[in-house]
């Protein structure tokens, strides 16, 4: 089965107008997304995410189902286009998705917090498939846009799919945490890997007045695109905009130990002590409430444990390696018991982060903001930079 070229083009019109219906492509941006169309930075064998969730399917290549390929690419929703830096094979899906085509409305979304101008100077940390980097090109003037791959293969197949369009943008094989000091300073930057450290770099390289657009991923989980002005000093601040799931940057990926490591060999529970809770693990498995938790805590992360049935563990971990702490879901349940061990109580701090929330009104992304010192010294605060949220460690 094979799809035409009307059917085809048709289906990347009815994208537009759904993105434009839902205002996340302006008309502003809408002769870029015509000019470098997303199915040029497609490759042919691609895994297809969902809109919503992490989850995969397997792999579709073009030429063995070219009607399913063309859903994905004409669909709202993430594409996945390299696992494991390179080093899966096969249909299947990897362990961890290393590169990417963004879903089309938060691409568009990004570029909105964006806010360029005519004769803007762009840099742009993550070049993935290219269309990024096109879009932006084709906005600006390829000569205003820069854009920063580690990878080698991804930096080469975005090369030859932005050259397809007649674009050519600066594309620099490299670090992106490092910026790009040739072209400095820059106007605007955005990245499309999340970060839990905003890199000097990028503050320097960025004119102050300027704007940094980039996904942030707390330790604890749960990601949001955050919105910074540079200030004179040397300094950015600004509001989260939009909860948001991206691949981090490489040099931030974490390692974490087994749990194993945790206990000393010994067995579950070893010397973890006991105590029951009010506070359902699940009352803190949602995206939000983990992001608030991460704003509060640093260097502890969640991983949940299958149990029978829908029943499990959570587990918490401190990136030290010193401390740990589980929590035991059972559907009905009204209490919950609790083990910790190592000088930090985990739980009570998940716990009094979360309680902190509940006592606020449970406010949703967009009340929260970000400070960034010179020093790199991340504070968050909620409404307004003088209202910083607690630290628990």
């Amino acid at each position: 089965m094979t799809q035409g070229k009307g059917t085809a083009e048709a289906s990347l019109e009815r994208l537009a107008s759904a993105l434009t219906e839902q205002g996340t492509l302006t008309s502003d941006w809408l002769p870029a997304f015509k000019r470098a169309p997303r199915k040029l930075f497609i490759p042919d064998l691609i895994w297809p995410g969902t809109a919503h969730g992490a989850e995969h399917a397997q792999g579709v290549l073009k030429s063995e189902n070219p009607a399913a390929w063309w859903d994905a690419v004409a669909s709202d929703i993430p594409i996945t286009t390299q696992w494991d830096d390179g080093q899966h094979d096969g249909r299947a899906v990897g362990k961890i998705p290393t590169s990417s085509n963004s879903m089309p409305s938060m691409v568009f979304s990004m570029l909105t917090d964006l806010s360029v101008s005519e004769g803007h100077r762009v840099l742009e940390i993550g070049t993935g498939t290219g269309w990024n980097a096109a879009l932006l090109a084709a906005r600006l003037g390829a000569e205003n846009v820069t854009s920063v791959e580690v990878d080698t293969a991804v930096h080469e197949a975005a090369r030859k799919a932005i050259e397809n369009t007649g674009l050519v943008p600066t594309l620099v094989l490299g670090d992106g945490a490092d910026g790009y000091t040739d072209h400095a300073p820059y106007d605007r930057l955005i990245a499309t890997a999340s970060t839990g450290e905003i890199p000097r770099a990028w503050l320097e390289q960025v004119k102050p007045g300027g704007i940094i657009v980039t996904p942030w991923w707390p330790e604890y989980g749960g990601g949001a695109i955050v919105r910074l002005v540079v200030n004179e000093d040397g300094t950015a601040a600004g509001r989260f905009t939009r909860t948001a799931a991206f691949m981090r940057l490489r040099q931030q990926r974490r390692k974490p130990k087994h749990v194993r490591q945790y206990m000393g060999g010994k067995p579950w529970p070893a010397d973890g002590v006991r105590s029951m809770t009010q506070l359902s693990p699940e009352d803190i498995a949602g995206w939000l409430p983990m992001f608030v938790i991460g704003l509060q805590t640093r260097g502890v992360f969640p991983w949940a444990e299958e149990g029978e049935g829908d029943a499990y563990a959570l587990w918490l971990r401190d990136t030290a390696v010193t401390s740990w702490a589980t929590a035991d879901y059972e559907p009905e349940a009204e209490r919950f018991t609790v083990y910790q061990s190592g000088p930090r109580d985990l739980w009570d701090e998940v716990e009094a982060a979360h309680r902190w929330w509940v006592q606020q009104g449970r406010p949703g992304f967009d009340r929260f903001g970000l400070t960034v010192a010179r020093d790199g010294r991340l504070t968050a605060w909620l409404d307004s930079p003088d209202r910083p949220v607690p630290c628990m460690s």
